[in-house]
């Protein structure tokens, strides 16, 4: 299925990656940021042929939410694919973590998912097409110390993604969900050396991932091969988690 992908944090690596995969599939691109722009992916994807329009917001506003798909459809058309990838930690053990912490994980992760999906699942309903992924990560499936937001965020989003699957099957729309585990991101590379070295141990496959992975992963559900595939939870850890 090609048409038309909004990609939520298309600033950051796997954003990017996502973003750079379904180019090269053909997709025109909704690209969102949210104060860290995303001019240069937008320039190199429109270098490459791509049809790039980028939209400005916050996801745990409803009203910006509305606007983005909104903008998005008016200078592209309608929505086809919704990949939700925006997010962020705030990491602390839960006796130090402060409240706005937890609201600010949970608002942008997990709430952010949900507002977008609402203004963009009408139209796909209507249009009886569409796919929707939803990029939780290997903490929400296995925890990790010092991230109950995190993890909460990442696991409550597996579930929000089981439900609207099961909500939207009627109407040919399917929601998946992906949880990449470590993958090789300047966030994961800014983790002191010793303890980089010992989540290495923790993988069988014994390296990082590549972002692109993700892109990958993203493209075979949005893909004619994912259209029997709804409710999912696709992990791209190396084994980590199993």
């Amino acid at each position: 299925m090609v048409g038309v992908a909004l990609v939520t944090g298309a600033s950051g690596a796997l954003g990017r990656a996502i973003a750079e995969r379904l180019g090269r599939d053909g997709y025109s691109l909704a690209l969102h940021h949210h104060n860290n722009g995303a001019n240069e992916l937008a320039d190199a994807l429109k270098r490459r042929g791509t049809d790039v329009v980028l939209v400005q917001g916050d996801v745990r506003d409803e009203g910006d939410c509305a606007r983005m798909i909104s903008e998005a459809q008016q200078a592209l058309g309608p929505v086809d694919l919704l990949v939700n990838n925006a997010g962020l930690v705030k990491d602390h053990t839960i006796t130090r973590m402060d409240v706005s912490e937890w609201d600010l994980v949970l608002d942008t992760n997990l709430k952010g998912a949900f507002l977008m999906c609402r203004a963009a699942i009408g139209g796909m309903r209507e249009r009886r097409r569409g796919r929707v992924v939803n990029i939780s990560s290997i903490v929400g499936a296995m925890g990790n110390f010092g991230q109950v937001n995190y993890a909460a965020s990442k696991a409550g989003l597996i579930g929000f993604t089981k439900a609207l699957a099961r909500e939207v099957a009627r109407d040919r729309v399917t929601v998946n969900c992906i949880c990449p585990g470590f993958m090789d991101t300047p966030m994961v590379r800014a983790v002191p050396e010793p303890v980089q070295e010992k989540l290495l141990t923790q993988i069988p496959l014994g390296r990082f991932g590549e972002p692109s992975a993700v892109g990958d992963a993203v493209a075979y559900l949005a893909s004619p091969g994912g259209d029997y595939v709804t409710g999912q939870v696709l992990h791209v850890n190396g084994g980590m988690y199993m």
